[in-house]
């Protein structure tokens, strides 16, 4: 999808009841969810997938799976597969071979789809000339889904103010928030997302990061796809990376950055030849640069601060850093690496 800028400026609203938990009384007060509806045990597996058009092999004997209770981020470059995978999975397209499955059953075989996994794959999909309401509406009616869900739905994403608005009118951040209203309707344990920040501005960003948070605090399985890497290492816990249909990496957030990614140190000193020999002392090899600050590569911070005061180095500045997802993919897929990674339970 194209990012487009959004003007949507709705905040998120107070949390929606779930299917079948009694709402607030009107004076307020906690809700509290009855034991089944946090029982969302349910995993995404993927199978030995793929799937060709024509000569062209979108994914390639795929296998890996999202579990409950934790983010897992999707990634990959354009082409990667990362759609298509998610359309198997929905059972909108079939695959050449292999199987995708939730909670060991194909999609078009759950009975109440809408109740066991929401999914937001195309923002625009919504009838233009519908009221966002509407919209929701007649999808909750095909699911047996009461009204006040879809006004809970629609206030949790800050769609309140705009539900009677036709959703021709909306604005892509609007059309990302209401296809997120969608997802939820059903109260799903599962929940895929395809690039939710699209469109979003900054307040939307905050939003959806704290949506996703709670849905998998809520012991929901939650995958998300996305290109924006600084985006991702704020909401993920797990990541899934595909390169040209294959499985790149699954493993979690941490250790994908720390395996690629040396942690250095910053430090900047008014006595460099006096930081010198005490790193030099403890195999330390610092580079300099040119305003004048020093890396130690392959450190700790806690490691150096230590070192440099036994030693009386006079300390301006001591930081770390520890890499980021974004520079760890980029080593990943800079050396075009193409190898299948052990799918990793942690």
């Amino acid at each position: 999808m194209r990012i487009i800028p959004s003007s949507c400026q709705g905040p998120a609203g107070p949390r929606l009841p779930r299917a079948g938990e009694r709402e607030s009384p009107p004076g307020g007060g906690p809700v509290t969810p009855p034991a089944a509806t946090l029982g969302h045990m349910t995993s995404i597996d993927v199978q030995d997938l793929t799937k060709e058009y024509g000569t062209r092999r979108a994914v390639d004997h795929l296998t890996f799976r999202v579990l409950p209770g934790r983010v897992t981020g999707f990634l990959g470059p354009n082409g990667a597969g990362k759609s298509t995978t998610m359309r198997l999975v929905l059972g909108l397209d079939h695959p050449t071979s292999g199987s995708a499955t939730v909670g060991g059953r194909a999609y078009t075989t759950l009975t109440r789809p809408l109740h066991r996994v929401g999914a937001l794959l195309d923002a625009r999909a919504a009838h233009g000339s519908r009221s966002g309401r509407d919209h929701l509406r007649v999808l909750a009616a095909s699911h047996r889904i009461p009204d006040r869900r879809v006004d809970g739905v629609l206030e949790e994403t800050g769609l309140g103010a705009v539900a009677r608005d036709r959703v021709r009118t909306y604005s892509l951040g609007m059309c990302q928030r209401l296809g997120i209203a969608a997802a939820l309707l059903g109260d799903p344990g599962v929940v895929l997302l395809d690039e939710p920040s699209n469109g979003l501005d900054p307040e939307g960003i905050v939003w959806i990061r704290a949506l996703l948070r709670r849905l998998a605090d809520e012991g929901r399985t939650v995958l998300v796809s996305s290109h924006l890497m600084n985006e991702t290492a704020v909401f993920a816990d797990h990541l899934v990376v595909l390169g040209r249909g294959r499985l790149l990496a699954d493993t979690p957030m941490r250790e994908f950055i720390d395996a690629r990614v040396r942690p250095s140190v910053r430090i900047r000193t008014s006595d460099a030849a006096a930081l010198r020999t005490a790193l030099a002392r403890h195999g330390h090899d610092p580079e300099e640069h040119p305003d004048g600050h020093w890396t130690v590569p392959g450190a700790r911070v806690d490691d150096i601060g230590r070192l440099v005061s036994a030693a009386g180095v006079p300390i301006l500045e001591l930081t770390a850093d520890e890499g980021t997802l974004e520079q760890a993919y980029l080593d990943l897929t800079a050396a075009e690496t193409e190898f299948a990674a052990q799918p990793q339970e942690a």
